[in-house]
């Protein structure tokens, strides 16, 4: 089951990192609008709605803290994913990957989320129906 292209905002705090993983989701067949710094992300989401926000490990701690609920409060609808983090007891996370996880770990890790954006037919299968 193919999931449909998502719309993705990743932040990062690092240009160079941002423009290499960011192309590496678009190749995955994503739709990806990149923020560098914590400012950009919160602009992006006052401008634009996405299916999921992927706050990346180049990002500050605080950051990466932080901006889970600034996601949440644009739209609660929209999953969040952070890169090097403990999200687990993060009431605003819904996924994080472990500290030095690989691109193709986070790449599987947002095709196993259940996204609001998946096709019908994939969100029904996440739902076990």
């Amino acid at each position: 089951m193919a999931k449909s292209k998502l719309r993705i905002l990743y932040g990062e705090g690092d240009g160079d990192v941002l423009a290499a993983q960011a192309a590496a989701m678009e190749k995955a067949g994503h739709i990806v609008q990149s923020a560098e710094g914590r400012k950009a992300v919160d602009e992006a989401l006052k401008k634009s709605s996405f299916d999921l926000v992927v706050l990346g490990a180049t990002l500050t701690r605080n950051d990466r803290h932080h901006l889970p609920y600034m996601v949440k409060k644009a739209s609660s609808a929209t999953s969040v994913l952070v890169l090097h983090a403990d999200g687990s007891r993060h009431p605003y996370v819904d996924a994080c990957t472990d500290t030095g996880a690989s691109l193709e770990t986070v790449l599987n890790r947002i095709e196993s989320m259940t996204i609001a954006g998946m096709m019908p037919s994939a969100a029904a299968a996440a739902a076990g129906r």
